[in-house]
């Protein structure tokens, strides 16, 4: 080969351009090639990558379009391209034109939440706000060109943090309004995890198409309710675990009064023993009741099965009275521990008595036989006739 010929040889290698992307990033979705005012040799090698699809762009118009595969561009293989810029009969002279490198991969794992409560009515605790977070999993669809004039645009670097923010918000309209529409109680949503994400992602799959996104899969993992309410079923919980609401009352009563006498709560030796006495007693006839639920009194009026043969009767010489503690029966105590409960704040003269023999419930500090625990003296009986 003669001087010419190699100094042609090695100029024209000089200017062919090799266009290809090596993505390095998990995030990247679209890459724009860079070169000195955007001139593309003829005869450039463009390579495409698994994964990848190269969309020529002439002058905001879109061109050819590459799957993944090694390309020489020339007028036969960019057909779009010549018809654009009327190569009716080649060309030698470089050209201008913009490469965008489309990801086509599956971005995994991208997080959603809702950032402010959604309020719902639920059948049993009725109106509630709740919380719910997820992850879900898209890809750009075959044909990149919708993807790049809805969203991308001119950006020569888009990442999954540029569009997440609008995906997400698309994600928390159709997650309240399926929520809204299934009428599914708050206890029952957990249960139901897999219903909603299997729903959610046919429903969202419309949302995602129109940005030129596929959605593969869309996970609601958790839903929350707020503290309040979560305190209020661990309540419930504790209270079925237990089986008797007025038991459950009567066994805190009874450690109040155990940590009371524990803590020095009743000033004096003799009162704090005599509290620890009436907690170790109530405790006892608390493990009695729960055994004989018949026993057992409703909204602290005293039950028909109590005023017969299946309460024993007191010991001989005591009066045993029954109170009313926050709308739940307590007791019978007897004439020492009602003292003790007077000394300790937890008995006075409007609390609701009652004893074999009475009609009904009545204020503690009007039973005669009760008053002077009070300081207060009966009023006379009425006159006769």
């Amino acid at each position: 080969m003669g001087l010419f010929g190699k100094i042609k040889e090695k100029a024209f290698n000089e200017f062919i351009d090799i266009i290809e992307w090596t993505d390095d990033t998990s995030d990247t979705m679209i890459w724009r090639f860079p070169r000195y005012q955007s001139e593309i040799k003829n005869g450039a090698q463009l390579t495409v990558r698994e994964t990848q699809v190269a969309v020529l762009v002439n002058e905001g118009q879109f061109a050819d379009v590459y799957q993944p595969g090694r390309y020489q561009l020339t007028t036969q293989n960019m057909p779009i391209l010549t018809t654009l810029k009327g190569w009716k009969y080649g060309f030698n002279s470089p050209f201008k034109v913009d490469v965008y490198f489309v990801n086509t991969k599956q971005f995994l794992n991208l997080r959603w939440g809702t950032a402010n409560p959604i309020m719902m009515r639920d059948p049993e605790f009725g109106p509630i706000r709740i919380r719910a977070f997820g992850s879900y999993c898209f890809k750009i669809e075959p044909d990149p060109i919708k993807f790049i004039r809805n969203v991308a645009g001119t950006d020569g670097n888009f990442t999954t943090e540029s569009i997440s923010e609008q995906l997400r918000n698309f994600v928390i309209t159709q997650f309240t309004d399926y929520l809204a529409e299934s009428k599914i109680a708050a206890l029952d949503m957990a249960a139901n995890l897999n219903e909603f994400s299997a729903n959610l992602t046919q429903a969202l799959k419309g949302d995602f198409s129109e940005y030129g996104i596929e959605l593969t899969k869309f996970l609601v993992e958790n839903i929350s309710l707020p503290e309040a309410v979560e305190e209020a079923l661990d309540r419930r919980t504790s209270m079925g675990v237990i089986g008797n609401m007025g038991a459950y009352t009567q066994m805190q009563f009874a450690d109040s009064l155990k940590i009371a006498a524990e803590n020095g709560g009743g000033g004096s030796p003799a009162g704090d023993a005599m509290g620890m006495g009436m907690g170790f007693a109530m405790a006892g006839q608390m493990a009695n009741q729960m055994a004989n639920p018949q026993n057992q009194q409703y909204n602290g009026a005293p039950n028909a099965q109590m005023q017969g043969a299946a309460v024993p009767p007191p010991m001989p010489g005591q009066t045993m009275y029954h109170i009313a503690v926050n709308g739940a029966q307590q007791g019978p105590f007897s004439m020492d521990q009602l003292t003790a409960m007077v000394q300790q704040g937890q008995l006075n003269a409007q609390t609701l008595v009652w004893t074999a023999g009475m009609a009904g419930w009545v204020a503690a500090g009007t039973v005669p036989a009760l008053s002077s625990l009070f300081g207060v003296v009966p009023p006379p009986p009425p006159p006769l006739g």
